[in-house]
């Protein structure tokens, strides 16, 4: 199992040191950096946890962070903090993605509270893409014919008119469908089509 890490940046010495206590106090794993350029240098976005950002730091801002942070292809969430918290910067981060905005001195419980919720979409995010890769490793499987016909069969199409529109025979059409199905996995038409949504990144049906 994944542990979680909470990445906090804030050039306040002493606000690193209070939130840095207080996570490892609930039996978080954080890891504290003063400026954000050393963050960037050492952050991996495979990471499961959150990002606690402060907003006005010297040289580069949370924002400027954030931009970085997501447009990677995994991004964490990030909680914005700050001591000079306007409704114009709270807008901005919310439209942003931002996970919350909190203002200092912030409130124990409510970054908690707040760290949890963001740990918790970390969680499922990460859950989401491994499962996601799981179901290209299968699809990976599949011979360039197998493709055509599994994506035939998704379509709807009965192995008759997909070995008319394929100029193949019933019994090949047969052979490759037993094929698909063993290669994806999968016990029935409505599981090998749910497969295929979400192989391509689609929400898959309930």
């Amino acid at each position: 199992m994944f542990e979680p890490i909470i990445f906090l940046i804030d050039d306040d010495h002493a606000v690193r040191d209070s939130l840095s206590l207080l996570i490892r106090s609930v039996g978080l794993n954080v890891r504290a950096f003063a400026h954000p350029q050393e963050f960037l240098d050492q952050y991996d976005p495979s990471h499961v946890g959150c990002i606690v950002l402060d907003i006005r730091m010297p040289g580069m801002s949370g924002f400027s962070v954030h931009d970085i942070v997501r447009a990677g292809e995994q991004a964490l969430p990030v909680i914005f903090i700050t001591g000079h918290g306007d409704v114009a910067q709270c807008r901005r981060a919310f439209q942003h993605g931002a996970s919350d905005f909190l203002t200092k001195p912030v409130d124990e419980h409510v970054l908690l509270e707040s760290l949890q919720k963001a740990i918790g979409a970390s969680v499922a995010l990460h859950r989401r893409r491994q499962s996601q890769q799981a179901i290209v490793a299968r699809f990976d499987r599949l011979t360039a014919r197998e493709h055509e016909i599994c994506r035939l069969m998704a379509e709807g199409l009965p192995n008759k008119l997909i070995a008319k529109q394929l100029a193949l025979s019933l019994r090949t059409v047969e052979n490759h469908r037993a094929a698909v199905f063993a290669k994806l996995e999968a016990a029935s038409l409505a599981e090998l089509i749910k497969l295929a949504l979400a192989g391509q990144g689609e929400p898959a049906p309930e």
